[in-house]
């Protein structure tokens, strides 16, 4: 006879994991009685920020301390331990509950031996978000780097990708090019975890650390952060909400152009494009007459508090992903760029002569190489080159990547 009740509860199950109710982060599972085990005896230095909480909301600085571990340091990322700092301002060393708290972002951006003296094992517990530019992933990597000349072992809580684990798009990173805001070569949008990013790197590196990743549980590829039903955290001042990695890998690169502004300054980080001498309709119109998949332009009028055009008029638009398993962001941020230079030519061009070295040199270094802005400069109708670029390396790392894929 066929059993009822079981299989009732084989589909409560199921849809419990899938709907992320059962997920448990890194950071849960670590204080389960099978993993707190290999704390024991260790002087532990933790390197997390306002984001390392579990999914109860408990401080991963708490979680340790109440469970009378040999925490003896910490170690606090860009914008400080508590997310305070703009982006680009140095964080100062502090201390909390006895500890010391060594910035990673202020005069120097490496651990070094006297900050890791005294250490057995590196806890890294940060939210990332997803795009090769955000730079926890740079102190993930700088800390395996440094961890492996000190002969300390390194363990990563890992968290999901907010923008989930199968958007993969824009150009990989030129070793020429590689910097703080991209040292691995992997696709701006990489659809990895914190956790298989470190075993990536450690491998396709050669770095050679004591590297352990302490898995969630119940996580899944196809889950984008409202999917696992977590509390989101503001990982930086301009990150206030669960869906903002997707409008930063939308926009975040024009930004470094400042050509338009990008709502830094407003209440809409990375979801408006907008300047005094932009069409608001026209602009709209031209850019949903391209039907990219997943996403619609609504005319948008505001001004910015602070930032580009502080206090001025701007018109443009304001973006709604309406399928986020079919957006390609990028392709939208380079349709974005291509459509400000067709439609506003001399406005744009004036704007990107008068550009400083240093800028194109960030906009280079967000990109991963000099060729976008080569096409951007030098080329007439832009849009589907930059899109179109790179196409079958990311096509390669597909398949490169799949080796460190750990759900």
């Amino acid at each position: 006879m066929f059993n009822f009740t079981f299989f009732f509860l084989a589909i409560w199950s199921f849809c419990l994991s899938v709907t992320g109710l059962e997920l448990k982060l890194g950071v849960d599972c670590l204080f389960e009685a099978n993993n707190i085990v290999k704390l024991r005896n260790k002087k532990l230095g933790l390197i997390t920020n306002q984001t390392g909480v579990n999914s109860n909301l408990s401080s991963t600085i708490e979680l340790f301390l109440n469970h009378d571990t040999q925490l003896i340091a910490l170690f606090a990322p860009e914008h400080g331990l508590y997310g305070l700092e703009q982006a680009g301002v140095k964080v100062e060393p502090q201390s909390i509950h006895g500890l010391p708290v060594y910035s990673l972002y202020g005069a120097t951006r490496r651990a070094t031996s006297s900050m890791l003296q005294g250490i057995d094992l590196l806890i890294f517990d940060i939210q990332d978000i997803g795009c090769r530019s955000y730079t926890y992933l740079t102190t993930l990597c700088y800390i395996l780097e440094e961890a492996a000349k000190h002969k300390i072992s390194v363990m990563v809580l890992d968290r999901p990708n907010p923008m989930g684990g199968l958007i993969v798009d824009g150009p990989m990173l030129e070793n020429k090019w590689r910097s703080y805001i991209g040292y691995i070569n992997v696709p701006y949008c990489h659809g990895m975890t914190i956790g298989e990013l470190a075993c990536y790197f450690n491998q396709e590196y050669r770095i050679g650390c004591d590297l352990e990743v302490i898995r969630m549980k119940g996580w899944q590829r196809s889950m984008f952060f409202k999917d696992t039903k977590l509390c989101w955290i503001p990982t930086s001042p301009n990150i206030p909400e669960a869906e903002t990695p997707l409008f930063y890998a939308s926009t975040g690169i024009l930004g470094e152009l400042g050509i338009a502004n990008i709502g830094i300054g407003s209440t809409l980080p990375f979801k408006v494009v907008g300047a005094p001498w932009i069409n608001a309709r026209q602009f709209a119109k031209k850019l949903n007459a391209q039907k990219l998949p997943g996403v619609i332009f609504h005319p948008c009028y505001y001004r910015p508090l602070t930032g580009l055009y502080q206090s001025e008029n701007c018109e443009g638009v304001l973006l709604f992903i309406l399928d986020h398993k079919i957006y390609k962001p990028l392709s939208v941020q380079y349709m974005i760029i291509g459509l400000l230079k067709s439609l506003y030519r001399e406005q744009f061009t004036n704007r990107l002569k008068q550009l400083g070295t240093e800028r194109k040199k960030n906009f280079c270094k967000a990109n991963g190489n000099e060729h976008m802005l080569e096409i951007l400069s030098n080329e007439e109708y832009i849009a589907w080159k930059l899109i179109g670029y790179q196409f079958e390396d990311r096509q390669k790392f597909l398949t490169k990547r799949s080796a460190y894929l750990l759900y």
